[in-house]
């Protein structure tokens, strides 16, 4: 359960940081709905990381051994384009405007996710 907890919020806020960095990725409401809005999308990025991503990767498993993992790029995008379609769909107010934005956001939210994971406790 703690897991869950420190991924979730790795995860909300590495989302947070690309919606700041990126002009492209929004989140609309005021502070309250904007952090419960950041939390809900923290949630369905982990769902889609959990159960649409290794389905992909296994799928792509050629093309990241001919681009040497580069192809990564494109999965965390379309991870981050489907999270923002999914979002749209639950009426949550977060968008990811453009395949190039989801690339450099999905860029951000990698990095910015593995630093804050590295620091934030965990129960294993």
């Amino acid at each position: 359960m703690m897991n869950f907890l420190v991924k979730t919020l790795a995860n909300a806020g590495a989302l947070a940081v690309a919606i700041w960095l990126l002009d492209k990725i929004t989140l609309t409401g005021d502070t309250g709905e904007a952090a419960v809005a950041l939390i809900i999308v923290a949630l369905i990025f982990g769902l889609v990381n959990v159960v649409v991503k290794p389905v992909v990767k296994i799928l792509t498993f050629p093309l990241f051994i001919l681009t040497l993992g580069l192809i990564t790029l494109v999965v965390n995008a379309l991870m981050l384009l489907l999270t923002s379609w999914v979002a749209e769909k639950l009426d949550v107010g977060f968008h990811v405007d453009g395949f190039w934005t989801a690339v450099f956001g999905g860029l951000i939210i990698s990095v910015v996710s593995w630093a804050l994971n590295v620091v934030l406790p965990d129960d294993d």
